[in-house]
């Protein structure tokens, strides 16, 4: 039977990279869409940010977007060269709920009680498991113990804390602080539109062409909207969106689940 410690690491390997935080127009990035740049101009109306610098505009956008208590981020992460992209609606109560998909494969994710779910398709795993180093035949075997099944994981399981960090919204959005020079040289662009609500775009140019665009909503709260990366080795975006909405996350049902610790016993599944 196939090693039940690299199952668990293969169930880990695609979300290492989420959980350690998408940082602020850095690590996030969609190939598939570099003419999202810079959002189209719209016509003028009354502005929020009157006699705000660029600067003091994002401090505002900061301080409002890491006061949510919930929201939607999908796009495309890229760390050490591989993308991810994903589609989550996490919560400040460690809940969460999404999808992600490398290389062809989808999997989805959800969280409740402290308890991470986690269900892929065949080739999501198998794509997971051969980045591990897991041999052809192992994969054969351990595809079919958890094809169309739940992975079960609970808390001081191997693996646990690095899924789990992908529902923990105060960890992610504390990243929108870690490093304040990275949002100070801004200048504002044209005014625009994400999904229907007016924003005011605040740009900042690198060296070597980079560069990041920053859509904050001039409508209700200064939420951060999207950001977009242009340029330089990882030009993408993330859309945020559903601000403040309820996240609804559904137990699957315990017989399409796997129990890690069940199998790692040798408990046929």
């Amino acid at each position: 039977m196939a090693s039940h410690r690299k199952l668990r690491a293969a169930a880990v390997v695609c979300v290492v990279a989420v959980a350690a935080g998408p940082a602020p127009a850095a690590a996030w990035a969609d190939a598939d869409a570099p003419a999202a740049a810079v959002p189209s101009a719209v016509a003028p109306s009354p502005d929020p940010f009157t006699g705000l610098t660029a600067d003091e505009i994002a401090d505002r956008a900061v301080t409002a977007t890491r006061s949510a208590t919930s929201l939607r981020m999908a796009g495309r992460v890229v760390t050490d060269g591989q993308p991810l992209d994903i589609d989550f609606a996490v919560n400040d109560k460690d809940e969460c709920t999404g999808l992600m998909k490398i290389k062809g494969g989808t999997a989805e994710l959800r969280r409740i009680d402290r308890i991470t779910y986690m269900k892929g398709d065949e080739a999501f795993w198998r794509v997971s498991m051969a980045s591990q180093g897991m041999p052809e035949p192992q994969i054969d075997v351990t595809v079919e113990l958890v094809k169309g099944r739940w992975l079960k994981i609970a808390p001081g399981q191997p693996g646990a804390s690095d899924l789990g960090g992908v529902c923990d919204l105060k960890s992610l959005l504390s990243d929108l602080d870690k490093d304040e020079a990275e949002r100070r040289g801004l200048t504002r662009g044209p005014d625009a539109e994400v999904d229907g609500t007016p924003v005011a775009t605040l740009v900042k140019k690198r060296t070597g062409g980079e560069t990041t665009t920053v859509s904050v909503s001039r409508e209700g709260k200064p939420y951060i909207l999207k950001m977009v990366r242009a340029g330089g080795e990882e030009p993408g975006t993330m859309v945020l969106s559903d601000y403040d909405e309820p996240v609804e996350v559904v137990v699957p049902p315990a017989d399409e689940t796997v129990d890690l610790s069940k199998l790692d016993a040798g408990t046929p599944a």
